[in-house]
Order: C-alpha cells, then sequence, then structure tokens
C-alpha cells in the first residue's frame, strides 16, 4: 500500500480554480471506480491551503491517478498558479485503522 499526503498554499485567487480542477478529478475517479484508488483533499481554514490524502493498494494504482486527464490539468495549472508554498509530499505508513484498506 502507498499512502501520501500532500499539502501547499495558492495564492486566494487561485483556491476556486483549484477546487473546480479537484472536483474534475474526483469526478474521473468515480466514473473509472477503480478499487485500488481512495482520493479526497480538504482544505484548510484560510482558504488556500489544500491537503490532500490518498492511499493506492501499488504504485500502479498511484499511476493511473496521475495520468488521468483531469489530474494532468489540475497539476499543469497548479504550477502555473504562483504558489505560496509549493507542495510538500509526505509518504505515510498506516499503524492502525477502524477502516479496511487493500488486501
Amino acid at each position: 500500500m502507498k499512502i501520501v499526503r500532500v499539502q501547499y498554499t495558492t495564492t486566494p485567487e487561485f483556491a476556486p480554480i483549484n477546487q473546480t480542477n479537484i472536483a474534475g478529478i474526483v469526478k474521473e475517479l468515480k466514473e473509472l471506480n477503480h478499487p485500488g484508488i481512495k482520493y479526497g483533499c480538504w482544505l484548510l481554514p484560510d482558504g488556500k491551503t489544500f491537503m490532500h490524502f490518498d492511499q493506492f493498494e501499488n504504485e500502479e494504482c498511484h499511476q493511473v491517478l496521475t495520468e488521468l486527464e483531469s489530474f494532468k490539468k489540475f497539476d499543469a495549472q497548479l504550477w502555473a498558479s504562483g504558489l505560496e508554498v509549493e507542495p510538500q509530499l509526505e509518504l505515510l505508513s498506516l499503524v492502525a485503522s477502524t477502516e479496511e484498506f487493500f488486501g
């Protein structure tokens, strides 16, 4: 299993666009209904800091996400937007959970 947490801060002007782009990723993932991908994103109280928390069954499932057209659009626009704080990526390890994950 691969668990990824990414946090970054956009400009206030770009935050609504980013939310729309993230909604596009979620829509495409729901349509795909891939059993090896769990994807979520939260907006922090400042209204411009985003935290993505994703769980993948394996690296191949992570690549499925990054190859989606909606993800490519999100990624390109995010980097071109003039971020206030660049993405910080952390790989996490599951210790315990009430939720059942992959295999």
